[in-house]
């Protein structure tokens, strides 16, 4: 077993330049992201790769205006060090446009920069086409826009090739229903194809969805013989306060063998809280498979 810290020095110590991790919620995600973004620093503390988690989706914060009855209701950029890559966008709003597309919105988007060009975009505004008005999208549709916000930066050559080691993606999932899922881990792959060969691409995830359908499209897709031989996966497991990465090479991840091998581990060891949450999913998991879709009736 191995701090974050250790588990980030193995990911960089790994020559292969496609890292798949599956983890579960709590397990330390988006802190290990953290680890590595620290591990990998230039020694006058900047950067060498580029970062989305849970961090990123905090810069985004919804001004819902009640002192005006959320007539100019918008989602604000918390300023960042990302700003100054913002004029990009401001000047090509069709690249959001376009990584917004697969996903079929049904709002448009107006950026809002500050007064001072240069500091970038202050926040962002939506709009339905039945009236026209400002209006709060939903939290899927919330997730989707600051997800493909950030996918047409990485096509910012000032941004990523000032940080151009490595890509760090960390769940850009929560709140998205099947399909979104897939139109997601296309984005992923599509990430993957156009940079592997130049930097390193470390996706982590919670979403059993999204890492079997990486998982499948990287070792058996239509490409995957150019991905095959570049890519390793992982289970990302915890003990107490120690992490262990677990080397997973099968064609096939089966979730629920997965589960019920954590549980009989914590049997013989020691149960924690989060494991009758995974007892929970391992017996939704069976009664959705025998079409109960009741906990009760497995127990009975």
């Amino acid at each position: 077993m191995s701090s974050l810290n250790e588990i980030a020095q193995q990911l960089k110590a790994y020559k292969e330049p496609i890292i798949l991790i599956y983890a579960f919620n709590s397990m330390g995600k988006t802190r290990l992201s953290v680890e590595y973004k620290d591990l990998t620093k230039t020694e006058d503390g900047n950067h060498t790769g580029v970062y989305y988690n849970a961090y990123s989706e905090d810069l985004f914060v919804w001004d819902n205006d009640e002192e005006h009855d959320n007539t100019n209701i918008n989602l604000k950029v918390a300023y960042s060090s990302l700003n100054q890559f913002h004029s990009f966008l401001v000047e090509n709003p069709d690249s959001l446009s376009e990584k917004l597309a697969p996903y079929k919105p049904k709002f448009t988007f107006k950026f809002n920069p500050y007064k001072n060009p240069e500091k970038g975009i202050e926040s962002v505004t939506f709009l339905f086409e039945e009236d026209g008005q400002p209006k709060k999208i939903s939290r899927g549709e919330e997730r989707i826009f600051i997800w493909c916000f950030f996918l047409a930066l990485f096509e910012e050559d000032a941004w990523v090739e000032k940080q151009n080691a490595h890509f760090f993606i960390d769940d850009p999932v929560s709140s998205l229903d099947d399909y979104n899922i897939f139109i997601t881990a296309d984005s992923i792959v599509d990430i993957i194809e156009r940079n592997y060969l130049e930097k390193k691409i470390i996706i982590t995830t919670h979403h059993i969805g999204l890492y079997s359908i990486l998982f499948d499209k990287l070792r058996r897709g239509e490409k995957s013989d150019k991905f095959k031989k570049n890519i390793k996966q992982f289970i990302l497991a915890k003990n107490g306060t120690e992490f262990e990465l677990i080397h997973h090479d099968k064609d096939v991840f089966l979730f629920h063998l997965h589960l019920m091998q954590i549980l009989d581990e914590a049997i013989e060891n020691k149960l924690y809280l989060f494991h009758f949450v995974l007892l929970r999913q391992l017996l939704e998991n069976i009664s959705s498979f025998i079409g109960s879709g009741r906990i009760g009736f497995i127990l009975a």
